[in-house]
C-alpha cells in the first residue's frame, strides 16, 4: 500500500481543500494519473497517482487538509482489472415518415429556448408559443429538466419568481463553507483598506481611435497572429508605457524602504466561479500587442480551468481589471497588495460630448485609478492617469510614447 501525501504548495500554506476526487473509491489508476483536485489559498492543484494500482480515499470532498497529510492510498498489488470491450453501437433504425415529421416539429418549437435550457418537448411548444422567460421558470423535472406544469406554473404566478430550488415565499437560508480561495480574498481586501491610505482619482477616455483601429486591423491581425485584438492588449501596453514615467505607481513598501520595478509586470484580475484571481503578465513593456493578448487568453483560460499555478498568480507590480464586462459604469477598485496601484476600466457609453464647441457623440470610458498615497502623491496619480488616457486616445503614441511628427522634428 502506497500512501499519498499532500504536497507542499508553497511557504505560508499550511492546509488545502479537497475539491473534488477525479477517481472514484476503489477504481484503477495508472501511474501519473490525475486522481485529485485540491484548492490552496492562492491557487488549484492537481495530484498525481505515485504507482499504479486500486485508489482508496482518506478524505471527503470539501475537507480541509493539512499539508503532509495523506490524502490517498494505492494498493499496488491488486490485480488490474481487464479492460471492458464496448460493444458496438446498433445502426439506428430508419424513422418512419410520420415520425421524422414529429421530430422536425418538434425541433423547430425548440429553438426559442436557450440550447444550455433542458425541457420537455410540450414544454418547449409552450414555451415558445407563449415566449416565456426561461429564467423565470423553476424547473421540477428529472435532472433540472422544465416539464408542462412548471411552465403553466410561470404563466399562473406573473412578476413572480423563486430562487432555483426553492418555492414562492421561500425563506431558506443555506449554510456553505467558505473556500480557502475566498479566505484569501476576504482577507487581502481588508489588509488592503486597512494598511493603505488609499484613494481613487478618475477620468475618462474616448474610445473612438482604438474602436476604428480594431474595426480596421481586427481581421487581418487575426489572421496573422491566430488571436483577436482586444482591448487589453491597448490598456496593458498603455499602462506599461505610463509605468516608464512615473515609476512610483510601480513601486511597492517594504519597510522604510521603496522598491521601484524596471519592469513591468501587470497582474489582470480574471472572474472565475470559485473567485476573483489576478495572474500576472510578465514584462509587458517588452511585448508585442499580439504577444500580450495571447498571454491574456492563455491565462484567462487557465483561471476558469483552475490550472493556474502560484507562480502565475505572484509577483505583479501593477493591476488592470476591467468592470465594464458586467456592465460596470464607475467604481473604485481596491488596490491589490503589496502592489501600490490598480487601474479599472469600465463599461464603453455612447454620451454627448462638447468637442470643439459642438455636441457630438462619442464612445466614452470613465477610468479609476486606485493608488496608495503614501507612496503616490496626486501628482503623480494624475499624470499617469492623464497619460494612459492620451496614449488611448491616440495609439499611434504606444509605438514610440511619442508623436511621430514631433520625433521627427525632435521636439
Amino acid at each position: 500500500m502506497i500512501s499519498i501525501k499532500v504536497p507542499t504548495v508553497g511557504e505560508s500554506i499550511t492546509e488545502v481543500t479537497l475539491l473534488k476526487w477525479t477517481k472514484k473509491e476503489g477504481e484503477w489508476v495508472d501511474r501519473d494519473e490525475v486522481i485529485a483536485e485540491l484548492e490552496s489559498e492562492k491557487a488549484t492543484f492537481e495530484v498525481n497517482a505515485e504507482q499504479a494500482g486500486v485508489l482508496v480515499h482518506k478524505a471527503k470532498e470539501g475537507d480541509s487538509i493539512l499539508i503532509g497529510a495523506i490524502l490517498a492510498d494505492i494498493d499496488e498489488t491488486a490485480p488490474k482489472p481487464a479492460a471492458a470491450e464496448k460493444p458496438a453501437a446498433a445502426p439506428a433504425p430508419a424513422a418512419a415518415p410520420e415520425a421524422a415529421k414529429a421530430a422536425d416539429a418538434g425541433r423547430q418549437s425548440v429553438t426559442a429556448v436557450p440550447n444550455n435550457v433542458k425541457t420537455t418537448p410540450v414544454a418547449a411548444a409552450i414555451i415558445a408559443d407563449k415566449k416565456v422567460d426561461t429564467a423565470q421558470i423553476k424547473p421540477s423535472g428529472y435532472a433540472g429538466k422544465i416539464t408542462k406544469l412548471d411552465v403553466l406554473d410561470a404563466l399562473n404566478n406573473p412578476g413572480k419568481t423563486a430562487f432555483p430550488g426553492q418555492d414562492l415565499f421561500s425563506r431558506n437560508v443555506r449554510p456553505e463553507k467558505m473556500s480557502n480561495l475566498r479566505k484569501t480574498i476576504s482577507r487581502r481586501l481588508v489588509e488592503a483598506k486597512n494598511t493603505t491610505a488609499m484613494l481613487t482619482t478618475f477620468n475618462e477616455v474616448d474610445m473612438t481611435a482604438i474602436m476604428n483601429t480594431r474595426k480596421q486591423f481586427k481581421d487581418k491581425f487575426k489572421e496573422a497572429h491566430g488571436v483577436n485584438l482586444g482591448f487589453m492588449s491597448f490598456f496593458a501596453k498603455a499602462c506599461a508605457i505610463a509605468l516608464t514615467e512615473w515609476p512610483s505607481v510601480n513601486a511597492f513598501i517594504d519597510g522604510d524602504q521603496l522598491l521601484y520595478h524596471d519592469y513591468a509586470d501587470i497582474s489582470i484580475a480574471v472572474s472565475t466561479p470559485r473567485g476573483l484571481t489576478v495572474p500576472v503578465i510578465r514584462n509587458v513593456e517588452s511585448l508585442s500587442m499580439a504577444d500580450i493578448e495571447k498571454k491574456v487568453i492563455e491565462l484567462a483560460g487557465k483561471a476558469r480551468d483552475s490550472k493556474l499555478t502560484a507562480e502565475e498568480l505572484t509577483g505583479g507590480t501593477f493591476t488592470i481589471t476591467n468592470g465594464g464586462v458586467f456592465g460596470s459604469l464607475m467604481s473604485t477598485p481596491i488596490i491589490n497588495i503589496p502592489q501600490s496601484a490598480i487601474l479599472g476600466m469600465h463599461k464603453i457609453q455612447e454620451r454627448p460630448m462638447a468637442v470643439n464647441g459642438e455636441v457630438k457623440i462619442l464612445p466614452m470610458m470613465y477610468l479609476a485609478l486606485s493608488y496608495d498615497h503614501r507612496i503616490i502623491d496626486g501628482r503623480e496619480s494624475v499624470g499617469f492617469l492623464v497619460r494612459v488616457k492620451e496614449l488611448l486616445e491616440r495609439p499611434e503614441l504606444l509605438l514610440i510614447g511619442k508623436d511621430p511628427v514631433a520625433s521627427l522634428l525632435e521636439l
